[in-house]
């Protein structure tokens, strides 16, 4: 396949691979910032900040499986990408997109427990419970996403190879094939829905009822302070949706628009939420803030 540069824009491909490199190398520090912050302080051993260390390392994950590969088309001018390896990073993209869509859902419960029922939270969100959720997230995107590549796998493709993306992504790739791909969509399709789809909706169910919850107090005040707690992580689950939600929308009904959106699009849906996650969190929680100022200073 040939991943997509910027046509008309060829001038500009090290000054976008130097902003994306700038970005990467943001998104590797903070993101490893978060995590030696939740291991060497123990004030953060808490449910909530193991979920921050998952999103972390998935975010780290995700950008590393397409990241460097886009600076090699930028900056060396190499577009050609091979089959196997074109399906093995499509498979890492959507299969880490729904991890972090099951540790946000997790994050939300813990949010839910931890205001609505707040003398069970300790029980219900052990050390053991939140080791099995980042297993489950792990296993589910593997599960769901890994027939994604088996189904293209035996697919012709012929005519121009060009993707409208500088990485492989499911829908990208399977336009490109010439027979059926029936299947394919409806399998597609039906995994998003059950996996990123049904999680918006739990997340959106779990914030009705802290919502509720935060209503019945008295005190105006004790209501801010209680749903300011939820606030980063609101933050989060917006930097994931958001760019996730556009780039189906360019996919679907963006065919008549310029190249130049379709990879926009992709490269804020890899980056923002592996840049913004451990800054929104950093910047909310002063713990972490000062467990990475001492670590600087050592």
């Amino acid at each position: 396949f040939l991943l997509a540069g910027l046509p008309g824009l060829e001038g500009a491909h090290s000054w976008l691979a130097a902003a994306l490199c700038s970005a990467y190398v943001l998104a590797v520090l903070a993101n490893g910032a978060v995590l030696l912050a939740v291991r060497a302080e123990p004030g953060l051993h808490a449910p909530m900040y193991f979920f921050l260390c998952m999103l972390a390392a998935i975010d780290l994950a995700l950008a590393s499986a397409t990241v460097p590969r886009t600076l090699c088309l930028y900056w060396l001018g190499s577009r050609r990408i091979g089959f196997g390896a074109c399906l093995t990073q499509m498979f890492l993209i959507h299969a880490l997109s729904a991890a972090e869509s099951t540790v946000l859902l997790a994050m939300a419960a813990d949010r839910y427990v931890a205001i609505c029922h707040p003398l069970r939270h300790a029980a219900v969100l052990g050390g053991r419970a939140t080791a099995k959720v980042g297993l489950l997230a792990l296993a589910r995107g593997v599960l769901f996403f890994l027939p994604l590549p088996l189904l293209l796998l035996p697919l012709p493709f012929c005519g121009p190879r060009r993707l409208s993306h500088s990485f492989c992504l499911h829908q990208d790739v399977m336009n490109l094939a010439c027979a059926n791909t029936t299947p394919s969509v409806v399998y597609g399709l039906t995994a998003i829905l059950l996996v990123m789809g049904l999680d918006a909706v739990l997340i959106c169910l779990s914030y009705l009822l802290i919502l509720r919850a935060v209503l019945r107090l008295a005190d105006w005040r004790e209501r801010l302070k209680v749903f300011s707690t939820c606030v980063a992580h609101i933050c989060v689950v917006l930097a994931f949706y958001v760019p996730l939600i556009g780039l189906s929308v360019v996919h679907r009904f963006g065919k008549d628009l310029a190249p130049l959106v379709h990879i926009i699009m992709g490269n804020v849906y890899i980056l923002v939420p592996a840049v913004l996650n451990p800054i929104i969190y950093g910047v909310r929680t002063k713990q972490i803030q000062r467990t990475i100022l001492s670590l600087i200073r050592i």
